[in-house]
């Protein structure tokens, strides 16, 4: 099972999806050794394989950090945060974390688009 390591300590991903918001990206920096890779990226395909399948998933995509450097982020669009807590909280995908490797480190956040004057739109 990854660590959780939240992006901001005062306000963990276990208070966020308390609330009301919609849409959500969530936002998930995880960092493990190189040697856990094949693994990782194995368990992350069958999570977001559960995850495109939940009500309210609209979109996911994974990156991995360039150079030698075994840092991945993915980053997740849902419909509403009730959609991506109804996901996350679901007895399935709650197994399925216990699978990663245990060097693996994550660090999920949830977000809102921002909109900025002549830039980009909420």
């Amino acid at each position: 099972m990854p660590q959780m390591r939240p992006l901001n300590p005062a306000f963990p991903i276990d208070r966020q999806i308390a609330l009301d918001a919609g849409p959500v990206v969530l936002v998930n920096l995880f960092t493990l050794d190189a040697a856990d890779e094949q693994r990782f990226l194995k368990n992350w395909q069958d999570d977001a394989a559960f995850m495109k399948r939940q009500p309210g998933f609209i979109s996911t995509q994974l990156h991995r950090a360039i150079g030698d450097n075994s840092t991945y982020l993915n980053y997740a669009v849902w419909e509403s945060n009730a959609h991506f807590r109804a996901a996350f909280t679901h007895p399935e995908f709650r197994a399925k974390i216990a699978d990663y490797p245990s060097s693996a480190v994550a660090s999920p956040h949830l977000f809102q688009k921002v909109a900025v004057a002549g830039i980009c739109v909420a």
